[in-house]
C-alpha cells in the first residue's frame, strides 16, 4: 500500500531504533505488527502524516506485510522508501497558506498575525533575519491570546503557528497551523466544515510536494 512517512532531518528511525533511511531501502519491523506499538508506519494521506511527523523529510514509502489500516494511519512488517525530498521550506509555505486560510474567516483578524505571516515569508526569502522572525513570533503569540470567540482564537492561533522560525520546526509548524486553521473553519460554519478544511489543505501539500519532487527529477 502507498503512504506518505516523515523523518526528522538526520534520516534516522526514532524510538531508539536509529537505522539510517535510504531510497530504495525496505525495512522490516521485528515480531507482530501493531498500530502505535510496533510496526512499519506512514499515513495514506499527507495531511495526516503530517501529524505524526519528526522532521522534514518527507518520504513516499510502500507498506506491506500483515497491514493493518487506521482512520489516519497505516501499519505492516515492512517500509519501502520509493523516493525522499527535504520538505523543510514547503512546510513553511504551507504553513502561511494555512493560517491565512484562518484569518479570512473572521473579519477582523489581529495586524500582528497578518504582520507575523508577512514576515515569515519574507524570512525565507532571505530578506529578514531569525532575531527579526522571532519578533514577529512573539508579535504574533501575543495575538493569539487576546482573543475570546473560538473562530477567531483558533485563526490567530493558526498564524502564530505559522510564524515559527526555525527550520527544524517545519514539521510542527505546519501541523499547529493546519490544524487550527481546520478548527476555525468548523467553529466559523458548524457544518463539515472542517472535513472540506482538510480536504483542501491535504490537496494543496500534496500538490507543492509532487511539484518540487518532479522538478527535483528534471
Amino acid at each position: 500500500m502507498l503512504a506518505w512517512h516523515f523523518l526528522a532531518e538526520d534520516k534516522r528511525l526514532g524510538y531508539n531504533d536509529g537505522r539510517l533511511v535510504e531510497v530504495g531501502q525496505t525495512l522490516e519491523c521485528e515480531g507482530e505488527p501493531e498500530l502505535c506499538g510496533n510496526g512499519m508506519h506512514g499515513s495514506a494521506r499527507l495531511i495526516d502524516a503530517v501529524h505524526y511527523a519528526r522532521g522534514p523529510i518527507v518520504c513516499r514509502v510502500k507498506i506491506e506485510g500483515d497491514v493493518i489500516e487506521d482512520y489516519n494511519k497505516i501499519c505492516g512488517r515492512r517500509r519501502t522508501v520509493l523516493w525522499m525530498l527535504d520538505a523543510t521550506r514547503i512546510l513553511h509555505e504551507f504553513a502561511c497558506a494555512c493560517a491565512e486560510d484562518a484569518l479570512a474567516l473572521v473579519e477582523q483578524p489581529d495586524e500582528r498575525s497578518v504582520a507575523g505571516i508577512a514576515a515569515k515569508r519574507s524570512w525565507l526569502k532571505g530578506e529578514i533575519t531569525d532575531k527579526k522572525l522571532d519578533s514577529a513570533w512573539a508579535a504574533a503569540w501575543d495575538a493569539s491570546q487576546n482573543v475570546a470567540w473560538v473562530a477567531s482564537a483558533a485563526a490567530e492561533a493558526a498564524a502564530w503557528a505559522a510564524v515559527r522560525s526555525a527550520a527544524r520546526a517545519a514539521s510542527r509548524a505546519a501541523r499547529d497551523a493546519s490544524w487550527a486553521a481546520a478548527r476555525a473553519a468548523s467553529w466559523a460554519a458548524r457544518d463539515a466544515a472542517q472535513d472540506a478544511a482538510w480536504d483542501k489543505q491535504n490537496k494543496r501539500l500534496t500538490a507543492m510536494v509532487m511539484e518540487a519532487h518532479e522538478k527535483e527529477g528534471d
